[in-house]
């Protein structure tokens, strides 16, 4: 996706003359990717959209500067990235030592899959790749420095050329290739060491079975049959709540301190977000006569167990297209695929 290459907007060498509408439909079709791309710089959603919004703004009060030296999307993507570390340095501290990344949103698959599907090596199956856009992924980037880790996106997610990045970040080729190695050293100490074993596909059965089980047991707070399930080091954070969990004892603990055994009826919908199983919970609310949203509950799974557990507010269901109740006769329909 390097500078010198043309293929979105053939043609498209000037901006100057080119007016607000025409120049609003050329934008919008790479709103996803950018948003995709603005996402993995600041990890929540919601600044994601704020940066892609900054972004279209000072692409057209700056569309006289656009020459044709590149194509029209990446020098958009220079912009959203430009607009991404202005935001950081305004916005965003740095996460807890501990590993805690309390802005921390999901990202439905719903929308990641907007983007079009084309060969492996293409833009828009690069932008969403399984191993950048998972939580553990999101939340190693967010212990990086703004400036490297634009450097990581750049070069190792987008493919960019090392001279693009240093033109792009004002820095000489020698700076953005130390910062390069210095960004995938932090992402070393802070990924996990295996990666995960969920695809979603049909062939996928038996982590689509532990899934289900997982699911299953977590409706009827089982809590000995879920803690058969979690792994010895397993995780459990849930942002924005301050606080992570590791291992099993810390975590089943935590939860049955926080009364999870003690919740009333509980019903569940499967989905997915970040390349990830995902449950939306319900919880029984007898004033309500329905089931209303409690939390999301995002697993990750090594090795046949649950690795990781990250669960977020019932605010996110919204954007996740997750119903807003379930009704007292209704059903749910648990089969882990991670899709309704």
């Amino acid at each position: 996706m390097g500078a010198d290459v043309r293929v979105e907007e053939p043609g498209v060498s000037s901006l100057g003359e080119v007016d607000e509408t025409t120049f609003a439909e050329m934008a919008e079709r790479h709103r996803r990717e950018l948003h995709v791309h603005c996402y993995r710089m600041l990890g929540s959603f919601e600044d994601a959209e704020d940066a892609v919004q900054e972004t279209f703004l000072r692409a057209w009060r700056r569309r006289e500067t656009f020459e044709g030296r590149s194509t029209f999307r990446a020098w958009l993507y220079r912009i959203a990235t430009n607009a991404c570390l202005d935001l950081l340095d305004r916005r965003r501290p740095a996460p807890a030592s501990g590993g805690e990344v309390p802005w921390l949103q999901p990202y439905p698959d719903r929308l990641l899959d907007e983007l079009p599907a084309g060969d492996a090596d293409a833009p828009e199956s690069v932008a969403v790749a399984r191993e950048t856009i998972e939580l553990a992924y999101l939340v190693a980037v967010q212990h990086l420095a703004p400036r490297p880790r634009a450097v990581l996106v750049l070069r190792d997610v987008l493919g960019w050329p090392a001279k693009d990045v240093a033109d792009l970040l004002g820095d000489s080729v020698h700076s953005v290739n130390s910062a390069l190695q210095r960004a995938r050293a932090g992402m070393r100490e802070h990924l996990p060491a295996e990666r995960q074993d969920w695809t979603g596909g049909e062939e996928d059965a038996g982590t689509r079975a532990l899934v289900r089980r997982f699911t299953e047991a977590s409706v009827a707070k089982d809590m000995e049959a879920i803690t058969t399930m979690l792994r010895d080091d397993v995780r459990c954070s849930m942002p924005p709540t301050p606080g992570l969990y590791v291992g099993r004892d810390a975590v089943v603990d935590d939860w049955v301190e926080g009364g999870f055994p003690d919740l009333g009826t509980l019903r569940s919908v499967p989905t997915s977000v970040n390349r990830q199983p995902a449950l939306g919970f319900y919880l029984w609310s007898p004033q309500e006569d329905a089931y209303l949203p409690l939390t999301l509950d995002v697993l990750r799974i090594s090795g046949g167990k649950v690795t990781e557990v990250t669960i977020f507010h019932a605010d996110q269901f919204p954007r996740l297209g997750l119903p807003e109740r379930l009704p007292a006769d209704g059903t749910d329909r648990v089969d882990g695929t991670g899709r309704e």
